[in-house]
């Protein structure tokens, strides 16, 4: 065949395909046809449902069949997924006592992860059963030291020191502090607006609840009547649950595996608490108003609240000005407690300009600093400051060690040795405390 032959014959095809491939990619428009590849990447995967379906015109008439694939827009159908979603936070308040090792038992059995708001006092008492709760993966929340009323709503001060005195002791059994906090007795008729913003700025999640299983409206209350609080209720698809694991509510313990049998056959997936988790918080009674609480003043905020929100945050630095002086210390070079900066004696001391020496003989640190010289004396817990060689004053200290090293509170640091504290600031990325 000629060359002319061979390129006619070329041109005949290329132009059928062309009519083919614009047939094809007509047809496609028309139907709308969500690709394989496309679901895919959309994120819809197997949502998406392969049905065979007549194809429809415009006027809804069905004139051919074919195969396509249908799926919702991508937004509707991974909102449709959401929703779908159901998750219980079934929460245990006023332990640990003797009843928790059992409702720790059956929570392993079933795979329910759960949160167990605890009190100081308890505790203190069962540290084995804390550590317990934090190996199985549980959640651990703040419900105050005593749960005595009278004193927690009295005022926030008293509040704030009875979470503060259960945060170190939960702190020293496992390591680390825990952000979750719940009222005893609820948040309704005992916060006011100053309890809930302090905790707040201070770093804390408050925590109420969506569904009472009433184990504790009275004594004694009977399974039976606490499963039936539970599965009379309205469900959420995301719901916390209250609970009780203190001495006195073994009928608790009797109600919990059926609370978790009907959770489970209603679809729930069981979750702890995070910091995360949006807070379920009830409404101020407007009669707490009329309670005549005296609010915290505004140095006490600056000193105890606006400092601790740190201990939640990414790590900061802390930076120290006085007497003309600013130096830094790295997160971990210091400590946050109580309200308080914990700071290591000689590394403080030093980048501020001081001079420290240590008496082996008497067990004391002299620190020299401008005309004041500090004796710390680690045996009796004392400072005792002279200025130009004649004594001042001498105090009692807190005085801990760390790492063969002295760790005392900043502030009485500070002002020992003649520079109060002016200002005490948390920012976003670093902490700065500044004296004159």
């Amino acid at each position: 065949m000629s060359r002319k032959g061979i390129s006619g014959l070329m041109i005949l095809r290329i132009t059928a395909v062309l009519i083919a491939v614009m047939i094809v990619i007509t047809q496609f428009h028309s139907e709308k046809v969500i690709l394989p590849e496309a679901t895919a990447r959309s994120g819809i995967g197997s949502q998406a449902v392969l049905n065979k379906v007549k194809k429809v015109d415009t006027a809804g008439t069905r004139d051919s069949v074919g195969v396509s694939l249908t799926a919702l827009p991508i937004k509707q159908e991974l909102a449709k997924v959401e929703d779908k979603k159901k998750e219980v936070y079934l929460t245990f308040d006023d332990g640990p006592s003797d009843l928790t090792d059992q409702v720790l038992d059956i929570l392993k059995e079933a795979k329910a992860p759960s949160t167990f708001f605890v009190l100081g006092a308890q505790a203190k008492r069962s540290p084995e059963i804390i550590n317990r709760i934090v190996e199985a993966g549980h959640a651990l929340g703040n419900h105050t030291y005593n749960h005595e009323y009278d004193k927690l709503y009295h005022n926030f001060t008293e509040f704030w020191r009875q979470i503060k005195q259960t945060e170190e002791v939960v702190n020293e059994i496992t390591g680390f502090r825990p952000q979750l906090v719940r009222a005893p007795g609820g948040t309704y008729g005992h916060f006011d607006d100053t309890y809930f913003k302090l905790l707040e700025q201070g770093g804390y999640k408050v925590f109420d609840w969506d569904l009472d299983t009433g184990d504790s409206k009275r004594k004694g209350v009977p399974a039976a009547e606490i499963v039936r609080n539970i599965t009379s209720a309205k469900q959420k698809d995301k719901v916390i649950v209250l609970m009780h694991d203190g001495a006195g509510h073994g009928e608790t313990v009797k109600a919990l595996p059926e609370i978790i049998a009907f959770y489970k056959d209603k679809g729930y997936e069981f979750r702890a608490l995070t910091d995360e988790v949006k807070p379920v918080q009830f409404t101020i009674d407007s009669k707490v108003k009329s309670k005549g609480r005296t609010n915290p003043s505004v140095a006490w905020v600056e000193s105890h609240i606006v400092p601790n929100s740190a201990l939640f945050g990414p790590p900061k630095a802390l930076y120290v000005e006085a007497g003309g002086v600013e130096m830094k210390l790295k997160s971990g070079e210091y400590e946050l407690r109580n309200g308080q900066y914990l700071v290591p004696l000689r590394a403080t001391m030093e980048r501020l300009g001081a001079k420290v020496s240590w008496n082996h003989k008497g067990r004391s640190a002299v620190i020299s600093w401008g005309k004041a010289t500090v004796t710390l004396d680690t045996e009796k817990n004392t400072l005792a400051v002279e200025v130009q060689g004649q004594p001042l004053e001498q105090n009692g200290v807190t005085i801990e060690v760390k790492n063969g090293s002295l760790w005392l509170p900043l502030r009485t640091l500070l002002e020992t040795t003649g520079h109060d504290v002016i200002s005490v600031i948390s920012g976003v990325e670093e902490n700065r405390v500044q004296a004159l």
